[in-house]
């Protein structure tokens, strides 16, 4: 628990969200993009960035996001990442359901490493 207390020491909303997600397998806030990146083991599933979550979406998933006037994630003015996709407050606030679209992000991300491509070795 140390390392996840010292990621989040100086962000309310990701302490808040570690314990909203309290039933997530191996759950771990790191540091990165000026914010934080949630992981489920080795599955990089979410980012906490200036008081928002966004979570990995797809195809499937991503229609309810906009429904709900969502954005997809914009680190900067010349950079939008339009795989994750902010959560909107009222499942924020929604343990139980904050839970379930995170576990369709972590399969959203599952889904999207193995339909990537794999490098070729060079002979």
């Amino acid at each position: 628990m140390t390392a996840k207390k010292n990621a989040i020491e100086d962000n309310a909303l990701a302490g808040f969200v570690l314990d909203q997600l309290c039933e997530i397998p191996d759950l771990e806030i790191r540091r990165m993009f000026g914010g934080h990146g949630l992981y489920s083991g080795d599955t990089f599933f979410a980012i906490l960035h200036k008081e928002c979550l966004f979570f990995k979406t797809h195809e499937k998933t991503r229609p309810r996001y906009e429904a709900c006037g969502m954005k997809p994630f914009r680190p900067s003015a010349r950079q939008t990442l339009r795989t994750y996709y902010e959560v909107p407050v009222d499942i924020l606030e929604d343990d139980v359901r904050l839970a379930e679209w995170a576990r369709e992000a972590i399969a959203c991300q599952i889904k999207a490493q193995a339909e990537k491509p794999r490098a070729r070795r060079r002979k």
